[in-house]
């Protein structure tokens, strides 16, 4: 069903008498703002939007989430735009422990972490900043812990066509530590290989044991 044929109504505009959340007039849910939705759901999980506390609230969680989402506004080719450069270069290049944080798109939970990714140059390097970069492109959407490790690694496969790519990604996610199965000290560990990293198995060794380096 579209948004726009929801004929569900919330209320938009409150009463100041500080008795809850007493509706003065109602919008449809397709005409509402992203504020009022929020101002909308802190009623609908018992809270009062217009205590001192939380007056503000629907304008920070609209600004955080903008935030958190912004990959969906942002792209790799923008991201790569001049930095990618010819170099007569064919050994392995890695970059660990790139730090990510992203949502799961489950529960709007948090999962955060730690990625490696590393790619054989088959005349071209990409500008080493721009990797974490590309990291962000992706994370900072709604995700799953797989499809984020393979979309990084086919980005980087598209860009500049290496003899290989590997990437792991390393994460730990609030929907199983919070809530759920609550344990804390468990962490996911998601993998893509392809090219050279896939059918060498030499080639995926030396770059799963230097990323176990310290």
């Amino acid at each position: 069903m579209s948004t726009n044929s929801i004929l569900e109504t919330f209320p938009s505009t409150t009463n100041g008498n500080g008795n809850g959340h007493k509706p003065v007039e109602a919008t449809r849910l397709s005409d509402a703002s992203v504020q009022q939705i929020y101002a909308e759901l802190l009623t609908r999980i018992g809270e009062d939007p217009l205590r001192d506390g939380l007056l503000d609230t629907p304008r920070r969680m609209e600004k955080s989430m903008s935030f958190l989402t912004r990959g969906y506004s942002e792209s790799v080719e923008k991201v790569l735009h001049g930095a990618l450069f010819d170099v007569d270069y064919d050994e392995m290049v890695i970059v660990k422990d790139i730090e990510f944080y992203s949502l799961c798109e489950h529960h709007l939970l948090p999962f955060y972490g730690r990625a490696h990714i590393a790619y054989i140059p088959n005349g071209k390097v990409i500008g080493l900043s721009k990797i974490p970069r590309i990291v962000d492109v992706f994370a900072r959407r709604l995700q799953v812990q797989e499809r984020l490790t393979q979309q990084i690694a086919e980005a980087i496969e598209d860009a500049v066509h290496p003899q290989g790519v590997g990437v792991v990604l390393e994460g730990q996610h609030l929907c199983m530590m919070m809530r759920g199965v609550q344990k804390q000290e468990s962490s996911t560990v998601t993998s893509a290989m392809l090219g050279a990293f896939k059918t060498q198995t030499q080639t995926r060794t030396e770059f799963l044991t230097l990323v176990r380096q310290k």
